[in-house]
């Protein structure tokens, strides 16, 4: 069994939002694989189904981004999941728009939903989708830039970036995180 988690915070505020890119990853594998959101448990929404003949749970914390490692942790020990069966993708600011790149370990980067998991769980080594939302502009502060949405002229390209990520995470389970690397990196 695979645990997939798609990182943002919840609410409609958030909805959109460059930090909320995780959850739009997970809802583009739930469409493409008709796995639908049905329970809430262990502080996040989940949905069960079927990839690539691998039995998953998708999953979006209900927490806010710093404290997903809370959901990520109980979601681990109510299935008797390894950190090995677990993918977590979020956004990543020092990725251009329109990149994805895919990690079997490192650090938080800063990025404080993945410090919260690493924090909870005790290990960096699972795999990893980080979504490039762009670079922090010079003069933004990085929390509003983060819940900033994306520009109308983004768009198109982010809906690609989602669509290629939900195969990259397929991949990952089909063939393997360095299969998937060699293939999306």
């Amino acid at each position: 069994m695979k645990i997939i988690v798609g990182l943002g915070n919840p609410g409609i505020k958030y909805a959109g939002s460059r930090h909320n890119t995780g959850f739009s990853v997970v809802t583009g594998i739930s469409d493409k694989f008709d796995i639908p959101f049905k329970k809430k448990e262990c502080k996040a929404v989940t949905g069960h189904g079927m990839i690539a003949g691998e039995k998953v749970v998708l999953a979006m914390p209900q927490t806010y981004m710093n404290l997903s490692g809370e959901a990520v942790q109980e979601l681990l020990h109510f299935y008797k999941c390894e950190t090995a069966d677990l993918i977590i993708i979020y956004d990543d600011i020092d990725l251009d728009v329109g990149r994805i790149r895919i990690r079997k370990q490192g650090s938080a980067g800063g990025h404080n939903g993945i410090k919260s998991i690493i924090g909870c769980i005790g290990t960096d080594e699972f795999d990893r989708i980080k979504v490039g939302v762009g670079h922090k502009p010079a003069d933004w502060d990085l929390a509003d830039y983060v819940l900033s949405r994306f520009p109308k002229e983004e768009l198109p390209v982010m809906r690609d970036t989602v669509e290629n990520a939900v195969n990259a995470c397929e991949e990952i389970i089909r063939s393997g995180a360095d299969m998937a690397m060699n293939k999306y990196n």
